[in-house]
Protein backbone atom coordinates (compact mmCIF):
# COMPACT_ATOMS: atom_id res chain seq x y z
CA UNK A 1 0.00 0.00 0.00
CA UNK A 2 1.72 3.42 -1.32
CA UNK A 3 0.82 6.61 0.64
CA UNK A 4 0.41 9.78 -1.89
CA UNK A 5 2.78 12.54 -1.43
CA UNK A 6 1.22 16.03 -0.69
CA UNK A 7 2.42 18.43 -2.61
CA UNK A 8 2.69 21.83 -0.79
CA UNK A 9 3.29 25.66 -2.14
CA UNK A 10 5.57 27.66 0.22
CA UNK A 11 5.40 31.07 0.21
CA UNK A 12 7.95 33.41 1.94
CA UNK A 13 10.23 36.17 1.92
CA UNK A 14 12.13 37.22 4.59
CA UNK A 15 11.27 34.58 6.69
CA UNK A 16 12.00 31.85 4.60
CA UNK A 17 14.71 30.33 6.07
CA UNK A 18 13.47 31.07 9.96
CA UNK A 19 13.02 28.41 12.69
CA UNK A 20 9.82 29.01 12.79
CA UNK A 21 8.97 28.47 8.94
CA UNK A 22 11.24 25.42 9.60
CA UNK A 23 9.46 24.07 12.71
CA UNK A 24 6.26 24.42 10.62
CA UNK A 25 7.94 22.36 8.23
CA UNK A 26 8.83 19.34 10.34
CA UNK A 27 5.57 19.57 12.17
CA UNK A 28 3.92 19.28 8.49
CA UNK A 29 6.31 16.02 7.62
CA UNK A 30 5.43 14.48 10.44
CA UNK A 31 1.82 14.10 9.64
CA UNK A 32 2.88 12.58 6.16
CA UNK A 33 4.79 12.75 3.56
CA UNK A 34 5.08 15.56 1.14
CA UNK A 35 7.35 17.73 -0.82
CA UNK A 36 7.82 21.66 -1.07
CA UNK A 37 8.09 24.21 -3.10
CA UNK A 38 9.38 27.81 -1.49
CA UNK A 39 7.92 30.13 -3.91
CA UNK A 40 9.93 33.64 -3.19
CA UNK A 41 8.32 36.95 -4.87
CA UNK A 42 12.04 38.30 -5.84
CA UNK A 43 10.89 38.82 -8.89
CA UNK A 44 12.00 36.87 -12.10
CA UNK A 45 15.36 37.95 -13.20
CA UNK A 46 17.95 35.18 -12.79
CA UNK A 47 19.47 36.67 -9.57
CA UNK A 48 16.20 36.60 -7.86
CA UNK A 49 16.01 32.57 -9.67
CA UNK A 50 19.28 31.81 -7.79
CA UNK A 51 18.40 33.16 -4.54
CA UNK A 52 14.91 31.30 -4.48
CA UNK A 53 16.90 28.48 -5.27
CA UNK A 54 19.81 28.65 -2.19
CA UNK A 55 16.76 29.43 0.10
CA UNK A 56 15.35 25.79 -0.94
CA UNK A 57 19.18 24.31 -0.79
CA UNK A 58 19.65 25.95 2.76
CA UNK A 59 16.00 23.49 3.32
CA UNK A 60 17.37 20.58 1.74
CA UNK A 61 20.15 21.02 4.30
CA UNK A 62 18.07 20.92 7.11
CA UNK A 63 15.96 17.21 5.62
CA UNK A 64 13.41 19.04 3.65
CA UNK A 65 11.99 17.93 0.22
CA UNK A 66 11.81 20.61 -1.15
CA UNK A 67 12.51 23.32 -4.96
CA UNK A 68 13.00 26.95 -4.83
CA UNK A 69 11.01 29.55 -7.53
CA UNK A 70 11.33 33.09 -7.70
CA UNK A 71 7.94 34.99 -8.85
CA UNK A 72 6.08 38.03 -9.72
CA UNK A 73 7.50 40.75 -6.64
CA UNK A 74 3.69 41.00 -5.47
CA UNK A 75 3.07 37.93 -3.22
CA UNK A 76 -0.50 37.65 -4.95
CA UNK A 77 0.46 37.75 -8.22
CA UNK A 78 3.21 35.39 -7.64
CA UNK A 79 1.12 32.99 -6.04
CA UNK A 80 -1.77 33.57 -9.24
CA UNK A 81 0.81 32.46 -11.39
CA UNK A 82 2.29 28.95 -9.71
CA UNK A 83 -0.95 27.97 -8.06
CA UNK A 84 -2.48 24.89 -10.11
CA UNK A 85 -4.81 22.65 -8.13
CA UNK A 86 -3.46 19.51 -10.36
CA UNK A 87 -0.17 20.41 -9.03
CA UNK A 88 -0.78 21.45 -4.98
CA UNK A 89 -2.54 20.06 -2.39
CA UNK A 90 -2.17 23.14 0.15
CA UNK A 91 -0.83 26.57 0.51
CA UNK A 92 1.95 27.67 3.56
CA UNK A 93 2.24 31.59 3.86
CA UNK A 94 5.21 33.01 6.12
CA UNK A 95 5.09 35.98 7.30
CA UNK A 96 6.51 38.32 9.97
CA UNK A 97 4.79 38.77 12.64
CA UNK A 98 1.48 40.65 12.64
CA UNK A 99 2.15 43.76 13.38
CA UNK A 100 5.41 44.06 11.04
CA UNK A 101 3.67 42.43 8.19
CA UNK A 102 2.61 44.12 5.22
CA UNK A 103 1.90 40.75 3.59
CA UNK A 104 -0.59 40.45 6.68
CA UNK A 105 -2.28 43.83 6.26
CA UNK A 106 -2.99 43.08 3.41
CA UNK A 107 -4.80 40.02 4.37
CA UNK A 108 -2.68 38.44 1.90
CA UNK A 109 -3.41 34.64 3.47
CA UNK A 110 -7.00 35.14 3.19
CA UNK A 111 -6.92 36.93 -0.35
CA UNK A 112 -4.80 33.71 -1.12
CA UNK A 113 -7.13 31.21 0.16
CA UNK A 114 -10.66 32.80 -1.27
CA UNK A 115 -8.51 32.97 -4.89
CA UNK A 116 -7.23 29.55 -5.14
CA UNK A 117 -10.12 27.77 -3.03
CA UNK A 118 -6.50 25.87 -1.62
CA UNK A 119 -6.20 25.02 2.02
CA UNK A 120 -3.88 27.79 3.26
CA UNK A 121 -2.22 27.90 6.35
CA UNK A 122 -0.62 30.93 7.81
CA UNK A 123 2.99 30.66 9.56
CA UNK A 124 3.96 33.96 12.00
CA UNK A 125 7.66 34.17 11.69
CA UNK A 126 10.45 36.27 13.10
CA UNK A 127 12.74 37.05 10.35
CA UNK A 128 15.72 34.75 9.62
CA UNK A 129 19.32 35.83 10.90
CA UNK A 130 21.05 37.79 8.49
CA UNK A 131 23.60 35.31 8.47
CA UNK A 132 21.45 32.65 7.11
CA UNK A 133 19.87 35.07 4.01
CA UNK A 134 20.99 33.87 0.25
CA UNK A 135 21.26 37.59 -0.74
CA UNK A 136 20.62 40.69 0.83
Amino acid sequence: MSTRTSKILVVANRTALSAGLEEALTERVRRSACEFTLLVPLGRSPEAQRTAEEMALQLRAAGFEINGRSGDTDPMCAVIEEWNPAEYDEIIVSTLPAWKSRWMRSGLPQRIERHTGALVRHIEAREAPAAKTAAA
